[in-house]
């Protein structure tokens, strides 16, 4: 590194005291400069148009948003910035959703830190920090996930417009004899919905597809 500046660090992280420590350790390394500190996606907005910076350690959840936006509002003045996500989440949606805003790599904070020290440099390098049988892991599960959303959405389309209305319905609460008085037609006919509706959820009960139905679509459920 002789002959070249310091990597110039933006830390963005809301917790003041994690904040400062992470730029005292940082600033431990000659490589490594720490040149500004946003707790904030609006600081962010604030600091890139002024504050050149070569990397960016972020966290991933912020006071007025998420990490991926701050990283927008850095990139729309500075596209060259490195980015390494730093953050207590480790649920698959949240890694996705930090790398598809193009981080290059994504630490959870009990990292040491010798290893966030060395992810900020490798990232400025350009070097991508997911091990490849991790990011893979992640996307086969985004497909698969994907691909149930799909065939959720199928068997409720596949629902008649009565059916989804007594599957609303049943969301409430109500029992048969409670729908057909609800509906003004027969206890009979009731049954006969809830059993068509329940083949085409794939539901053995009128609990389970009351619960597939929620997790699902719940706000469209009576459209």
């Amino acid at each position: 590194m002789s002959g070249r500046p310091p990597y110039r660090v933006l830390i963005v992280e809301d917790h003041q005291v994690v904040a400062e420590g992470l730029a005292a350790l940082l600033n431990e390394h000659p490589e490594l400069r720490v040149v500004a500190l946003a707790s904030s996606v609006g600081e962010v907005e604030h600091l890139s148009d002024v504050e050149r910076v070569d990397v960016a350690l972020c966290d991933f959840w912020l006071p007025d948003g998420t990490g991926a936006e701050a990283v927008a509002a850095l990139r729309a003045h500075q596209p060259d910035a490195a980015i390494v996500f730093l953050s207590a989440d480790q649920s698959d949606q949240v890694i996705l959703t930090a790398l598809e805003a193009g981080a290059a790599g994504y630490l959870v904070k009990s990292a040491g830190g010798a290893d966030v020290a060395e992810a900020v440099r490798r990232a400025v390098d350009g070097e991508i920090l997911v091990p490849a049988r991790q990011l893979a892991k992640l996307l086969s599960r985004r497909r698969e996930n994907a691909r149930r959303s799909q065939e959720h959405a199928r068997r409720l389309d596949s629902l008649t417009p009565r059916e989804r209305q007594i599957l609303a319905l049943m969301t409430e609460g109500m029992d048969n004899r409670d729908i057909a008085r609800e509906l003004s037609i027969s206890y009979t006919t009731v049954r006969s919905h809830v059993r068509h509706l329940l083949s085409k959820l794939g539901a053995r009960s009128k609990l389970e597809a009351v619960v597939r139905a929620a997790d699902w679509d719940a706000p469209s459920i009576g459209a």
